[in-house]
C-alpha cells in the first residue's frame, strides 16, 4: 500500500471497494457478497489509517473544521461460513491485494497470560515476522483470528472459564492498544525487553463456523413473522439463507462475549460451496491446483493435463466428504500418487473420471522413433506393438498409449 503525503497523493493511493473486489475475483472463486462487505470494510479501514496523515498535513484533503476532527472507527470483520468454505484464503487474498503483512491464528491455542498455551501477543509477534520485524509495517498488517465461535461455551461449574479471559485479552487488541511483545514469541521474561506494538491501525478479521447459527437465525425470523410486529411471512431469501440476515444478537449465543462482539461491527457470511463451485476453484484461479500439479510435472518433462469428468470427479468426492475447498488438495494428491512417486520423463500423463474412482492413469509415450519417409505409414508400423495404442499429436510425432492402475 502507498504512503503518500500530500493530498494528491492520499487520494490517488486510496482503493475503492470496487478494486478490491476484482483483485480477490483473481483468486477467490465465488463468494460474491462476501467480496462486496469485506471490500468496503477493507477500503474504509485503509482510509482511516490515511485519515490520521490527513489530519497532519498542512494542505489537508478535508478542510471543513467539523469534519477535522472527527475520528473514523474501525472497520473490523466478523467472518462466518461453513468449515472449507474460504474464509483464511480470502483474508490472506485480502492482504495480498493491499500488499500488507498478514499472520493467522487458531483462537482455540490462545490462552491468558500465565497459562499454558500461547498469549494473545503471540499473534501480534507473527504478524511483526511477516513484516520482517519492521514494527511500523506490521501495524498495518491484518490478522485473521480463526475458529473464534470456539472462544464460547458453558462454563464449568467451580472452575475458572480461561475462554472468558481470552475474549477479554483479545478484546483490548482488537478495540486498539499498546501491546508489549516478546521479540522472541515466547512467553514473557522478566527483565526482557518487549517491543511495543500499537494495535489500532490493525485490522482484524475473526472467523467461525458457528455451527447452528442458521437456526437460531431462523427462529428469530419466524417469531419475526408471526409475533405481535408481524408485516407479513419471511421472504424466500430469509427462508433459504437465513444466514444473510445475521445480527450481532444472534451470535451473542455462542457464548462470545457482547463487547467483543461490538468490536466486529462489520459481518460478512460465505456460503457453503457446491460441487459447481469446487469444480471453478480446481482450474479458474490464477494459482489453481490444476495448474499447480500441471507445473511440478513440467519440472519432470513430462505434462499432466485432466479432463473435465476428472475434474469434476474430485469436486464430487470433496463435496460428498464435506470438506470443502480445503479437502480438494489430499484428493488430488491421491488419485497422483503414482505419477508424483516415479514420474517418467516425455510422458503425456492423462487423468480421467475412472482414476480419480481409482481404476486407471493414462499415459502416452512420446516415442524418439525416426521417421522415414520412404517407409510405410506410421500407423501400419507401429500397429504390431502389443499392448500399446498409437496414436499421432498435432506434429505427426508418434505416441504410444498405455494406461496404469492406480494403487
Amino acid at each position: 500500500m502507498p504512503h503518500h503525503h500530500s493530498p494528491a497523493g492520499i487520494t490517488a493511493g486510496l482503493p475503492t471497494p470496487r478494486m478490491i473486489v476484482e483483485h480477490l475475483d483473481r483468486s477467490v472463486v465465488g463468494q460474491d457478497r462476501a467480496k462486496r462487505t469485506l471490500a468496503v470494510a477493507v477500503a474504509n479501514h485503509y482510509v482511516r489509517l490515511f485519515d490520521v496523515l490527513d489530519r497532519e498535513s498542512v494542505t489537508p484533503v478535508v478542510v471543513d473544521p467539523g469534519l477535522r476532527t472527527v475520528t473514523i472507527g474501525k472497520s473490523n470483520v466478523l467472518l462466518i461460513g461453513p468449515s472449507g468454505s474460504g474464509k483464511t484464503h480470502l483474508a490472506r487474498a485480502l492482504a495480498e491485494c493491499l500488499d500488507v503483512p498478514f499472520a493467522v491464528a487458531d483462537a482455540t491455542t490462545l490462552t491468558e497470560a500465565g497459562y499454558v498455551g500461547e498469549d494473545v501477543e503471540s499473534i501480534l509477534h507473527k504478524l511483526l515476522l511477516a513484516a520482517g520485524m519492521d514494527v511500523q509495517v506490521a501495524q498495518r498488517g491484518i490478522v485473521y483470528i480463526d475458529e473464534i465461535d470456539k472462544l464460547g461455551g458453558g462454563r464449568v461449574h467451580g472452575a475458572k472459564d480461561l475462554r472468558r479471559g481470552v475474549q477479554h485479552a483479545l478484546l483490548k487488541m482488537i478495540e486498539g492498544t499498546v501491546a508489549n511483545v516478546p521479540p522472541s514469541g515466547s512467553y514473557k521474561v522478566v527483565g526482557e525487553p518487549c517491543v511495543p506494538f500499537d494495535t489500532s491501525q490493525v485490522l482484524f478479521i475473526c472467523g467461525g463456523a458457528f455451527v447452528g447459527l442458521e437456526e437460531v437465525v431462523a427462529r428469530r425470523l419466524g417469531r419475526r413473522a408471526f409475533g405481535f410486529d408481524q408485516t407479513g411471512s419471511a421472504s424466500e431469501t430469509e427462508t433459504l439463507d437465513p444466514l444473510r440476515h445475521v445480527s450481532p444478537e444472534d451470535v451473542e449465543g455462542f457464548g462470545l462475549i457482547p463487547e467483543l462482539i461490538g468490536r466486529l461491527p462489520v459481518i460478512a457470511t460465505l456460503d457453503a460451496l457446491g460441487v459447481d463451485d469446487l469444480v471453478r476453484i480446481l482450474h479458474e484461479p490464477k494459482d489453481s491446483l490444476i495448474d499447480h500439479y500441471r507445473k511440478l510435472l513440467m519440472y519432470r518433462q513430462a505434462r499432466l493435463e485432466f479432463t473435465p469428468g476428472a475434474i469434476r470427479a474430485f469436486a464430487e468426492l470433496a463435496h460428498q466428504r464435506g470438506t470443502g475447498a480445503r479437502g480438494l488438495r489430499a484428493i488430488v494428491e491421491r488419485a497422483l500418487e503414482p505419477i508424483l512417486y516415479d514420474p517418467e520423463p516425455w510422458v503425456n500423463y492423462r487423468v480421467t473420471e475412472e482414476s480419480v474412482r481409482g481404476e486407471v492413469v493414462e499415459v502416452f509415450r512420446f516415442s524418439d522413433l525416426c521417421v522415414d519417409e520412404a517407409a510405410p505409414p506410421l500407423r501400419h508400423r507401429m500397429a504390431g506393438r502389443r499392448g500399446e495404442a498409437v496414436q499421432v499429436d498435432r506434429n505427426s510425432r508418434p505416441v504410444v498409449r498405455r494406461r496404469w492402475t492406480a494403487s
